[in-house]
This record gives C-alpha cells, structure tokens and sequence, in this order.
C-alpha cells in the first residue's frame, strides 16, 4: 500500500519536480470515503474501491487547480497547510467520526468467502492478512505498469520537461498547470485506492492515520527509492516500511524486558 502511494507522488516529486506534502489527505479521503460508503449506506467495499479513488481525484483537483500556479518553497507550504486543514477537518466533523474515528468497517469478500477468513492450504491455515497481501500485490503491479507506461508518454515527457526547466517547456507549448494537475490528480488517485484497501483492512481508521507524519514517510520512501524511479520508489517504500515494523518489534521487545 505504501508503494503504491510512493508511485502516486512519485509523479509529482519525480516527474515535475513538486514537493507535495499532503499524501497522506488523499490517502485519508479515499479510505474514509469507502469507510462510510459501507458502513452507513451498506455499499460493497468493491464498489467503494473505485469511489474511494475517484474521491482522491476529485480533492487533487480541488486542491491543485488555485494553488499550482505556486512554485518551489511556496507550493510546499501550501501543501503543508492542506494537510493541517484536512486532518483538522476530520477530528472536528461528527458525521465522518470526529476524533473517535469509524469502526465495523466490512472486510472485501468473494461470494461467501471474507477476506477476514483465513486460507486453508493443504490442511495449513494461513492468517486473513495474506488475503489483503494478495489484493494490494495485485494493484501495487498494476499501479506500477500504468506508472512505468505513463514515464515514457508524451504526458510523462512533459512532466519531465517541467521539472528540469519550467520555463523551457512553456516555450515547447507545454501548459505547466495543466500538466501538474494531472500529475496531482492522478497522484492522488493511486494514494485514494490504496487508502480504500487500508480502511477495510483494519476495520478501524482514524485522523492519526492521515496526519502530517504519514506524509513524511512517504516522502521519505520515494527519496530513499530515488525520485522519476517505479523500481526504485517501491523498493524505497518496502525497505522503510520493513524497518519501521522491526524496530517497532524490537522496542516492544526492549520494554518488556525492562519490565520484567
């Protein structure tokens, strides 16, 4: 899933050369978008997978549209300060959960089969998380596919044209806002998919889970990947995500023995 949003702003601080630091917003747009798609109107999650992408659009485009005729330092404060409003939004709304967040989000499911259940292999009986590590592998390659293909079309062309030299490609008939807006929007995209799986596979989100540090680590794993890199990014976000999980452990692991 981390990969996945890497791939997303990897299109904006790779291509284009914007430092956005609001992944974490259309991450949390399209995981609370399922997230009450199923749970108060009872629509399948498989429904709520695409508007929950379509709704991350829809923010990138609302964000992006008054506020990427701004460059350099100026669009990262703005970004910065989107993020705020965001996670601010969330806590201060009743209706999307305040502070308390939503819970009893349904798991995804084929036919009678939940991806909550574990996977019953020649009399093994697997943990329900390979479940999700097989739907997120699938859209993490599809999502990598249509990054790489994008990279060498005239869109990524000219995404990349922006980042070098701006003004350059202004003289090559490129429109910047309009080429940046579509790096946001899709960017933004991939980011709402990803967040959509993650809502109903904890069952339980909440605005922790979208705040300004997210953003950071995501910065983090296209920079450690190396930027305007598909291969790179997500080995990036794999290696971070590994790490911050063992030390996790090890920490857990450090308290109890002091405890003891």
């Amino acid at each position: 899933l981390y990969g996945l949003i890497s791939l997303g702003l990897n299109f904006q601080m790779g291509s284009t050369d914007m430092t956005n630091f609001a992944s974490a917003a259309f991450f949390g747009m399209g995981a609370y978008t399922s997230a009450l798609l199923s749970t108060k109107l009872g629509i399948s999650p498989w429904l709520g997978l695409p508007a929950g992408t379509v709704a991350a659009v829809l923010l990138g485009y609302l964000i992006g549209l008054p506020t990427l005729k701004t460059r350099g330092y100026y669009l990262s404060l703005v970004t910065i300060a989107l993020q705020s409003v965001f996670t601010l939004l969330i806590i201060n709304t009743d209706w999307v959960g305040g502070p308390n967040g939503v819970a009893g989000i349904p798991a995804f499911s084929i036919g009678s089969f939940s991806f909550r259940d574990p996977i019953k292999v020649f009399g093994l009986a697997l943990p329900y998380q390979v479940n999700y590590f097989y739907l997120a592998s699938a859209l993490l390659i599809l999502g990598a596919y249509a990054a790489s293909r994008l990279h060498v079309s005239r869109v990524g062309l000219a995404w990349n044209a922006i980042g070098e030299d701006e003004t350059a490609a202004i003289c090559q008939g490129i429109n910047p806002t309009i080429s940046k807006l579509q790096a946001f929007c899709i960017g933004a995209g991939f980011a709402g998919a990803a967040g959509s799986i993650y809502a109903h596979y904890l069952s339980f989100i909440g605005p922790e889970d979208f705040d300004f540090l997210k953003s950071l680590i995501v910065i983090c794993m296209v920079i450690l990947g190396g930027m305007d890199n598909v291969t790179g990014v997500v080995v990036g976000a794999s290696l971070l995500t590994l790490i911050d999980e063992k030390l996790r452990d090890l920490i857990e692991s450090a308290i109890e023995r002091k405890k003891r």
